[in-house]
């Protein structure tokens, strides 16, 4: 397996509700960006990241639509789905495709198009991302699950829910400063206690929303580089699970998933928490924010709370978090994330964030969870 896997281009699209495109037009959109960006033309692959066009869009045979709609066939090109975390999880495939030499150059692109479904097909769509036999099938929603989880937090910590602030109150401070997100205003302690309730005790505010995106990344080997390129090496990449249903973990509040993803890619690489510069997280909800910072490392357990009310996850913090505004703030369109998170660190890695920067990043670790923590797709990225 060759260990100099390069990110030479990545393209997005605006999160938002896109009623006017669909999923080909998405997909394209950012394919076509993301192959501009790295000077290239053709792959030798290409990976779909997505998890509703089946039960949403009534789309399946994906990867091929995207293929056809880039101009990109025959590629060999298959759909890849880890619930929420299929975007991750297709940057992972073209990873794996150029580091074991099957492929020079291979894109992964996640899509999803979630406004074309009602409220309630989404929701269903979403929950099967849970266990249908043990959850969904008993009324489980996925905030609901989301709930659960915040509500034995604040148990076994003392917190209270306007505690949790810090992390949307960042997330949408970022992405106000993003032009390419979704809410672009920035919230204070006041919006999020005002916020409407969703499952009790989340609120709007603590929750993605629904929304419409496409992002894409460019992999290639070493040998594919040239001068004009700004390659920046996917230095580990490792994917981990775990139950599916809460009731099954010995300990419901350890992502063992991030965990065990995030300890592989340190030990691969010798780096630990301490030398991230950036964490893109999974911050879907803000109780799977605060786990992920405790599963990664980066804050002792129960300490992740005050560690975003310091201040330590703004641009300027000792390791600033969702810094294009997060699933959070710029959107959260499902099979697409892992892809936005990847392509956001790149652009952190070569120091075009614009007004998002973080000063002197060298290093990025990214992280996509799907369902709640059943499986967890980990990159760390550095230059």
């Amino acid at each position: 397996m060759r260990d100099d896997v390069f990110i030479l281009g990545v393209g997005r699209t605006p999160v938002g509700e896109h009623w006017h495109l669909g999923l080909r037009e998405l997909a394209a959109a950012a394919i076509f960006e993301a192959l501009d960006d790295a000077g290239i033309e053709s792959v030798d692959a290409l990976y779909v990241g997505n998890m509703l066009s089946g039960g949403v869009n009534g789309q399946e045979n994906l990867a091929t639509l995207v293929a056809d709609a880039a101009g990109l066939l025959p590629v060999e090109a298959y759909k890849v789905e880890a619930a929420c975390a299929s975007g991750g999880a297709a940057v992972r495939a073209a990873t794996l495709a150029v580091a074991s030499g099957a492929a020079r150059v291979a894109l992964a692109v996640g899509v999803e198009k979630m406004t074309d479904g009602v409220g309630e097909t989404v929701a269903e769509g979403l929950a099967t991302a849970a266990d249908q036999d043990f959850e969904a099938s008993h009324g489980f929603s996925f905030a609901g699950l989301s709930a659960l989880l915040m509500r034995r937090y604040m148990h076994e910590t003392g917190a209270a829910r306007d505690d949790f602030a810090a992390f949307s109150i960042n997330s949408h401070r970022n992405a106000a400063a993003n032009g390419r997100a979704m809410f672009r205003e920035a919230i204070d302690r006041d919006d999020f206690r005002r916020s409407p309730m969703v499952a009790s005790p989340i609120c709007v505010l603590d929750a993605a929303p629904i929304c419409d995106g496409a992002a894409a990344v460019v992999v290639a080997s070493r040998e594919v580089l040239r001068s004009h390129h700004r390659p920046v090496r996917i230095a580990a990449s490792a994917v981990a699970t775990d139950t599916i249903d809460l009731g099954s973990r010995a300990d419901i509040l350890h992502l063992r998933s991030a965990a065990v993803s995030a300890e592989r890619c340190f030990r691969h690489t010798g780096f630990g928490p301490d030398d991230v510069d950036l964490f893109e997280a999974h911050d879907a909800f803000t109780i799977i924010a605060a786990l992920s910072l405790e599963a990664c490392g980066f804050a002792p357990r129960g300490e992740a709370l005050r560690f975003a009310t310091e201040e330590r996850i703004g641009l300027a913090g000792d390791l600033p978090m969702s810094t294009f505004g997060g699933l959070k703030g710029r959107g959260h369109p499902v099979g697409a994330s892992g892809t936005y998170q990847v392509a956001e660190a790149t652009l952190q890695l070569r120091g075009e964030a614009g007004p998002n920067q973080v000063a002197g990043a060298r290093r990025a670790l990214a992280q996509s969870v799907g369902g709640h923590g059943s499986v967890a797709v980990t990159h760390l990225l550095e230059v």
